[in-house]
């Protein structure tokens, strides 16, 4: 993962100095901007593996950035900012992002969090390339497309992964710790509102009825069950 790219958005100089000294120290590499729209045109021109914005920037903030990437590119995207209540994290993701950092934050926990991203964008197509096909589900790993009742149905990044994950663990409940730790790492077990977003989405796109679910159901104060 060393030599990865790096793009970092943040219109805070202390900070775009520190992120590049540090993530230069590990071997990446790195460019920087001040607003979304100046990183957007970077992404386009430079094409990193990896983004890492703040939510509050002059000019296209941060979820708006998420959303443009979102329309173009699958590459994780990390945001990091001030705000650290629920609402607020629950819109980043919403909007694309990977994950979620509150400042202050240690260094450590920064490159666990971006050792964790490339390692899953490394690995998101299976070894096993074979399409799965179960109950009203078709999904092929190697184009990362899904059918739903013959539907074709499109996905995010994360939501792919999550579906996945419970295509290949059907009727079992899964608990929270272990779908978060499978989906996004190790380092994120705690954060339950991770799947309450991406649950609540995948709901959306592949129940006849979200409010009265047939396929991801709830095991309440444990995790969830897949039934196809």
């Amino acid at each position: 993962m060393s030599g990865a790219r790096i793009l970092v958005a943040d219109d805070e100089p202390q900070i775009t100095r520190v992120l590049r000294r540090g993530l230069s120290s590990q071997g990446f590499e790195v460019q920087v901007a001040e607003d979304g729209e100046e990183a957007l045109n970077i992404f386009r021109q430079w094409k990193p593996d990896l983004i890492i914005t703040d939510l509050s920037m002059p000019g296209m903030g941060g979820l708006e950035l998420c959303r443009r990437l979102r329309k173009i590119s699958n590459a994780p995207i990390l945001v990091l900012s001030v705000k650290g209540d629920e609402r607020i994290k629950i819109e980043a993701l919403d909007t694309g992002a990977d994950d979620y950092i509150t400042k202050p934050f240690g260094m450590d926990e920064l490159f666990a969090r971006i050792r964790v991203a490339l390692r899953r964008k490394s690995t998101t197509i299976s070894d096993d390339l074979a399409t799965l096909e179960i109950g009203d589900f078709s999904l092929d790993p190697q184009s990362r497309t899904l059918k739903v009742r013959n539907e074709a149905v499109h996905l995010t990044p994360k939501e792919y992964d999550l579906l996945l994950h419970f295509l290949r663990n059907p009727n079992r409940v899964l608990t929270h710790r272990v779908l978060l730790g499978a989906i996004w790492g190790g380092e994120s077990v705690e954060q339950h509102e991770y799947l309450r977003v991406f649950i609540g989405q995948l709901r959306k796109k592949i129940e006849l009825n979200p409010a009265d679910p047939k396929h991801i159901i709830t095991d309440p104060w444990v995790g969830y069950r897949f039934n196809p």
